[in-house]
């Protein structure tokens, strides 16, 4: 459990603030001028903090530890995805409409709120 708090420490707010970062809120113009190796560079960087999770926390309990998990899965993949098909990738996330992009950001942002709230609170005595 000690190394999920630690995990969730540092993913839960990295995760919140790049949701937020990216929102189309924020930065409504922000996938429309990415070009492929900027797509290929953020995929690598993905990749490599998902592979570091997956690698140290592959737990499949049935608590919240299971989104450091899957959060670690989730940034593999899509890694992954940003770096075989950097240019497709950025022509889909740039047709893909606001709303769309708000409501699955908003999902995740719970999720991320989630794991920050786990990795931060007090032990239960």
């Amino acid at each position: 459990m000690a190394s999920s708090k630690q995990i969730a420490g540092l993913v839960g707010p990295t995760l919140v603030v790049m949701l937020i970062s990216e929102s189309p809120l924020v930065q409504p113009n922000l996938y429309d001028a990415q070009i492929p190796p900027v797509v290929y560079l953020s995929g690598l960087l993905m990749f490599v903090a998902g592979l570091a999770v997956v690698r140290v926390h592959n737990h499949w309990a049935r608590n919240w530890t299971v989104l450091v998990t899957l959060t670690g899965w989730f940034f593999l993949f899509l890694g992954l995805i940003r770096m075989f098909a950097a240019s497709q990738y950025r022509e889909a996330a740039a047709s893909t409409s606001s709303v769309v992009f708000m409501v699955f950001e908003g999902v995740l942002l719970v999720f991320a709120l989630v794991i920050t709230y786990h990795g931060y609170r007090r032990p239960s005595q």
